[in-house]
């Protein structure tokens, strides 16, 4: 079990995600023209994306991820109305991670903002190599899926109930007390070609 230190490029936002270990999230590079628009957004697809296309998470609960410095410079955007929360930094642009609302205890760290040496080590192998239909390159790996695989998604699934009833979902740093973002979401598919 490891603490991993959570960075942004200019090193104004810090955190941690505590209590990791290759079993108890889900590392997984996904390659939906969503992330690849989200990379887009942010102008960050060289530090982000992949050779294909694909962005590197690491799926825990959302109160395993603190914030501890830089609070102010957390931002979030959407695609749609209804999509996913996109979490980035206004100091660097540096991609955080992604949730869903604040009832539901999920959160994908992306790696650009782990600060972490032995990836392999510490998060495990890559579980799958999701929605390869969008990807803009070759994808050679054993996991790889055009969509996302049913053995994730159970795994997935079964976390989530597991993290709902221990409470995993609060305390957050990306929601209130209410449940609303800590930074109003930007409605941004109008900016981003392509997605």
């Amino acid at each position: 079990m490891a603490d991993i230190d959570l960075k942004c490029k200019c090193g104004e936002v810090t955190g941690v995600a505590t209590h990791i270990t290759p079993r108890s999230g889900n590392r997984v590079v996904c390659c939906c023209s969503d992330c690849q628009a989200f990379a887009q957004f942010l102008g960050t697809e060289a530090d982000t994306l992949d050779d294909a296309g694909g962005t590197e998470l690491y799926q825990t609960s959302q109160s395993q991820v603190k914030i501890h410095t830089g609070h102010e410079n957390l931002r979030s955007m959407r695609l749609t109305r209804t999509g996913l929360l996109r979490w980035y930094t206004s100091c660097c642009n540096t991609p955080v991670g992604n949730s869903m609302k604040a009832s539901i205890p999920f959160f994908g760290i992306i790696h650009t903002f782990m600060d972490i040496k032995d990836k392999d080590k510490t998060l495990g192998d890559v579980r799958a190599y999701c929605q390869t239909q969008s990807a803009t390159g070759q994808v050679d790996h054993p996991k790889a899926h055009p969509k996302f695989p049913l053995p994730i998604y159970f795994r997935i699934g079964r976390q989530l109930i597991f993290w709902k009833l221990q409470g995993k979902h609060k305390p957050s740093d990306f929601f209130d007390e209410t449940g609303r973002p800590v930074a109003k979401p930007l409605i941004a598919k109008p900016l981003v070609a392509n997605s």
